[in-house]
């Protein structure tokens, strides 16, 4: 017993020895963002441990020296720390490590998952560099094949035949609308996409998953970039000027973009032939907020205020037209003046929510306001002229002879209220190589609309009455008694309300047949919605829509994947489909109809050993329930009938790559014809049938100087119908518009960016900076939209004058980021 008492001692006696000459350090290891990691080593010479699944650590070292300890981790960079702790004692420490990132020769992972969905991708830099008289992604989406609209003043565009009311445009996965009263290009202002926020952008032509909404031609999905540092970026130019401001906060869990807009059309109207006093202010304020609670919910906000104002006093008008043989000129002095305001209120949250590795939620509650206002009295006196065409004459160019003398006098005050709130639950489930998505959605719309406009057309003094009244005005030579009335008069109050539920589910997988990848989707939406308002008949109305894609990638030794897709498509009606010319809803009205079949392949090969796609799509649609419209300019008038049929069919074709070392450039071709039956009176040309298109957007830069760049942005597209009265009957008018020919370019000089970084003292403060021109419509091609008819009752005929687009204009701009 005393022997075993006494070894009992001995050891306690040793191990005290032994502990007074150690000591403890310990700890948590996390990342830099605070998530914790597993396994890392931390050791000193041949003596070490690792973190447990919480990423503590406890490690033994010698007291009384500076010790040096090792973490690491096969995916963060080693950390080296010295210690010297007293005997006995321990030491609490927490490093965070840096996620490793090493150099390697070349790795290619190619994610072709957007091709095999039919969907072009777009790169964020091209939308900030190349010049166009609208900066914005949709002046890019029309230098791709199938998407065109003749007015580079404008955002909206036409794809494959359709309407600018058929598109889709998602921000963040939240559906934003166009105004409603806007008429022409030079009203519009700034799009609702910010190009500064954006991150990545996703079209699709036709053949688009159920997962997106209903409509018939077009889906644009944009993401907002989520920052990583803080950023300050500014621009200014003679069109106006941006700021975006972005950074992180509270560990980076809140994510901050903010951006500001200010633009100015002036430039661009003061090229026009019309001599004007025009005052128009475009603003717009965006954020885009985004907080992480834990790993497993993410809370977004998106917020959006625009303003546009736009005030033009007209004072006189010469238009040259005709021909060489007997050329013409439209003479025209103004009165009165033209007050638009547009106001756009937008909020959306949205909460994400991981349920685990395999199930995501996603709820998002939105609102949408805007309040439209269009005031305008403008008298114009109007005389067509004979010009001088004696190249010998001192007054070669002048008018000499003005005859039909007339005026007009336009009247409106209309004005629109729309609040649109919604509120939309999405789910997506991965098992294997499936993906199952869901999703659900309540929305209502309140409009409110006033309509009042007329106009009076007077010709040698005499009143002209609308063509639809009988009997017909045979002034001067008959007298003629009734009551003096407006050309077109329109008096309408609606208010309308409609209620709306739609939902969706599809399935996606991604398989191989032994070595062929295989990409599939089958899908199916369903929408019913109910119209109400004041004085109108409560009508409901339902539909489906199947959907299908189908990709394979064979296993050749050529880069090719080829796709097919199509489905059942519905457009239920919005208010402006509902409203007639004369200002009446029709809640009868149904959703439109178009079964889609598109075949396209990809084929990605080396040319001068550099990458290269060529991208091509035949396309044919169906459309049944059409509903008619005409276009002036932008504005769309609806006949608010069912009463057509109709089809579209072509093919697309783009070349895109580096045509010249580290830029991307493309070449894009589109053919398109597109016919619709009203009232079974025989297939005549649609509004949109634009038979061919020609695109290049071209970057280049010195070889000697890399910084020195140019970029080219270039459009052909052939004459669509139209240029008609708004009340004509399309039978009667299916003359062209002339063909539209717009070549941009940009010349810029980059001081510093990722690729040149700072080199002098004063450049040290910036991360970007550059300067640069930028000459639009260079070759100062008088490219029209529309047309100003002119009645003269001598001869009972109404003249064609053009109403050309903005001509040459140099603007001048500077870039930066902090």
């Amino acid at each position: 017993m005393r022997t075993r008492l006494f070894t009992f001692f001995i050891f306690l006696f040793l191990f005290q020895i032994l502990h007074s000459q150690t000591a403890e350090l310990k700890g948590v290891v996390t990342d830099k963002n605070g998530k914790i990691i597993e396994n890392v080593s931390v050791s000193y010479g041949t003596t070490g441990t690792s973190t447990n699944k919480k990423g503590e650590y406890l490690l033994q070292i010698p007291s009384n020296k500076s010790v040096s300890v090792l973490f690491s981790h096969i995916s963060f960079q080693n950390l080296s720390k010295h210690f010297n702790i007293p005997s006995g004692r321990t030491l609490n420490f927490s490093p965070k490590l840096n996620i490793k990132t090493e150099k390697i020769n070349e790795v290619i992972i190619k994610n072709q998952k957007a091709e095999a969905e039919g969907i072009t991708k777009i790169k964020t830099e091209d939308i900030q560099h190349i010049p166009t008289a609208n900066q914005g992604v949709e002046s890019i989406l029309k230098t791709l094949p199938g998407v065109s609209f003749n007015n580079e003043l404008s955002t909206q565009y036409n794809v494959r035949g359709g309407s600018f009311d058929e598109n889709l445009v998602y921000v963040n996965g939240i559906e934003v609308y166009r105004p409603f009263l806007v008429r022409s290009g030079q009203q519009e202002g700034l799009s609702f996409v910010n190009p500064n926020m954006t991150q990545n952008v996703a079209f699709s032509s036709g053949g688009f998953q159920a997962k997106y909404g209903d409509k018939l031609s077009s889906v644009l999905d944009i993401n907002y970039r989520k920052p990583t540092e803080f950023s300050v970026q500014l621009e200014a130019s003679l069109l106006g000027a941006s700021a975006t401001i972005e950074g992180t906060a509270f560990q980076d869990k809140l994510l901050a973009l903010a951006g500001f807009r200010y633009r100015n059309n002036s430039l661009f109207v003061n090229s026009k032939d019309t001599e004007s006093n025009f005052e128009p202010s475009f603003t717009d304020l965006q954020t885009f907020l985004s907080y992480k609670f834990s790993d497993k919910f993410v809370l977004e906000f998106l917020g959006t205020f625009s303003l546009n104002d736009y005030n033009f006093t007209p004072f006189t008008r010469r238009t040259n037209f005709g021909s060489i043989i007997n050329p013409l000129a439209l003479v025209v002095h103004y009165k009165g003046k033209e007050k638009d305001q547009y106001q756009t209120l937008f909020g959306a949250l949205k909460g994400i929510y991981k349920v685990n590795d395999n199930l995501s939620l996603n709820l998002t509650a939105s609102s949408y306001n805007t309040q439209e206002k269009e005031h305008f009295d403008i008298l114009a006196a109007y005389g067509i002229g004979d010009l001088n065409s004696d190249f010998t004459s001192s007054e070669f160019g002048d008018v000499t002879f003005i005859q039909a003398i007339g005026s007009q006098l336009d009247h409106a005050r209309n004005n629109l209220e729309a609040n649109i709130s919604n509120i939309g639950l999405k789910a997506a489930y991965k098992i294997n190589n499936n993906l199952f998505e869901f999703g659900a959605k309540y929305q209502i719309e309140n409009i409110k609309d006033q309509i009042i406009e007329w106009q009076m057309i007077d010709s040698a003094g005499f009143g002209i009455r609308p063509p639809y009244l009988q009997p017909k005005n045979d002034e001067p030579y008959t007298p003629y008694s009734t009551p003096i009335v407006p050309y077109t008069n329109v008096r309408a109050y609606n208010e309308v309300s409609t209620n709306r539920i739609s939902g969706f589910a599809q399935w996606s997988k991604k398989t191989a047949i032994n070595d062929h990848i295989i990409w599939y989707n089958l899908g199916i939406r369903a929408q019913h919605w109910k119209i109400n308002g004041e004085n109108l008949e409560s009508k409901s109305h339902t539909v489906f829509s199947p959907r299908a894609q189908f990709s394979i990638k064979p296993d050749w030794d050529k880069d090719m994947l080829f796709r097919v897709s199509g489905g059942y498509y519905h457009q239920p009606p919005f208010y402006r489909e509902l409203r007639d010319s004369l200002g009446v809803v029709h809640p009868e009205v149904k959703a439109q109809q178009a079964i889609h079949f598109v075949i396209g392949n990809d084929f990605s090969f080396k040319m001068w050993d550099r990458p290269f796609k060529l991208v091509s799509e035949a396309y044919y649609k169906h459309l049944t329930n059409v509903n008619p419209f005409t276009i002036d300019n932008v504005r769309i008038r609806y006949r608010a009938k069912n009463n057509a049929t109709a089809y579209a069919t072509g093919f697309d074709l783009r070349l895109n790559g580096e045509f010249v070392p580290g830029t991307e450039s493309w070449f894009s071709f589109g053919y398109l014809v597109t016919k619709e039956n009203i009232d079974e009176r025989g297939y005549i040309s649609r509004p949109t049938d634009q038979r061919l298109k020609f695109a290049l957007l071209f970057q280049d830069y010195v070889p000697n100087i890399p910084s020195l760049r140019m970029y080219l942005n270039m459009v052909y597209n052939t004459g669509v119908p139209g240029g008609s009265p708004s009340y004509a009957d399309p039978y009667l008018f299916q003359n062209r518009l002339k063909d539209y020919f717009r070549s941009d370019i940009g010349i810029s000089y980059v001081f510093i960016d990722l690729k040149n970084p700072a080199k002098k003292n004063w450049q040290k403060r910036f991360k970007e900076l550059s300067v640069g021109i930028e000459l639009f419509n260079m070759f100062d091609v008088n490219n029209s939209i529309t047309n100003t008819w002119v009645k003269d009752i001598s001869t009972n005929q109404s003249i064609a004058v053009p109403n050309y687009l903005s001509g040459r204009v140099l603007n001048v701009k500077i870039a930066m980021r902090f």
